[in-house]
């Protein structure tokens, strides 16, 4: 087993990129939202949802391909968690966007983090300290 080590850094941000990242949380939350009311309770399966709504998902919140990939991931995490927990998926919050290779990139040299934005690709310095740089140092995080 892999143990994931997790590290948190600040990112440097104008009040514009700041926005950016606000509504990009909540396009993705609403898009989570919207999945979850629009495919019937019973499924669970990823690939079953995501040929029920990726493309209606893609077209009303403009989501990149692999961000409307993750909103339909969470909202299989969620349904197959709280029907473990025999729980209710309550709504989802604008509060995190799960990042992988594909829309999230580390560059050790100027020490800056390229994310997928809703239209663009937006490049943050990272506010690290000492401790953080030496563990990110050589490495290939991601989000």
């Amino acid at each position: 087993m892999t143990q994931t080590l997790t590290y948190v850094c600040k990112l440097h941000t104008s009040n514009e990129q700041a926005k950016q990242i606000d509504h990009t949380l909540q396009t993705f939350a609403d898009a989570c939202n919207w999945i979850h009311e629009t495919v019937p309770k019973r499924i669970r399966n990823r690939l079953q949802m995501q040929k029920l709504v990726y493309h209606d998902v893609r077209d009303r919140f403009a989501l990149s391909a692999n961000l409307a990939i993750q909103a339909i991931r969470r909202v299989c995490m969620n349904r197959k968690a709280a029907h473990t927990n025999k729980i209710k998926v309550v709504e989802f919050g604008a509060s995190s966007i799960p990042y992988d290779a594909r829309i999230f990139s580390f560059r050790e040299r100027d020490w800056t983090v390229s994310l997928t934005m809703l239209g663009s690709r937006e490049r943050f310095e990272l506010d690290t300290g000492d401790y953080q740089r030496g563990k990110l140092a050589g490495q290939l995080p991601n989000a």
